[in-house]
């Protein structure tokens, strides 16, 4: 069986660019996880290389399948200088970690949490996983491989969290786009939820 992250760096790499810098993240137990940085103009991008080697499974399935299951990678994207971003490397390496060491499977419409500010200062602590396709295609595998699939992360405060977890992942990206939120402000507020 081929080894997937070499193709999985070089679609990030055609679709962002150059990393301008690579950090590594060994859990105990489980694969490393690497999380690349690339800067647009004022946009920097944090993507994991390491979530998609093993497929995601089923947590009751009583023997993990080792080649069949969904696969995918992590990408953050936020506005530069604003915040020190940087520091989200590695709760970026757990949240690509946790289909490994809590049998997640992540998808769109889920919500990560780490439980402590993404960054420091965040006024985040965790994520809802959107729809991917947008900034970095599909990679698609060799039969019988599923392929990857590239997940934006959209940074949530607690109370967005919350109304999320009342009303859903649909109703709450409405409700940003609705106010105009700019979901790349590492420092910005909660939207209104009344």
């Amino acid at each position: 069986m081929a080894d997937v992250l070499p193709l999985v760096e070089a679609r990030l790499r055609t679709a962002l660019g150059e990393p301008g810098a690579r950090a590594a993240v060994t859990f105990l137990g489980t694969d490393r996880i690497e999380v690349l940085r690339f800067q647009e103009g004022d946009i920097v991008r944090y993507a994991t290389l390491g979530m998609s080697a093993q497929p995601m499974n089923d947590p009751t399935a009583v023997v993990a399948d080792p080649v069949k299951g969904a696969r995918a990678e992590l990408v953050l994207s936020v506005r530069a200088g604003i915040a020190d971003t940087d520091k989200v490397l590695r709760p970026l390496a757990v949240l690509a970690a946790s289909p490994q060491v809590e049998g997640l499977i992540v998808a769109p419409g889920a919500s990560l949490d780490v439980g402590e500010p993404l960054w420091p200062g965040a006024p985040f602590t965790s994520v809802l996983v959107a729809e991917p396709g947008g900034l970095v295609e599909n990679l698609e595998l060799d039969e019988p491989l599923d392929p990857v699939r590239f997940l934006p992360l959209l940074p949530m405060t607690p109370n967005e969290a919350a109304w999320k977890r009342v009303h859903g992942a649909q109703a709450l990206q409405e409700r940003w786009l609705t106010n105009g939120t700019d979901l790349r402000d590492p420092a910005r507020r909660s939207v209104p939820l009344e």
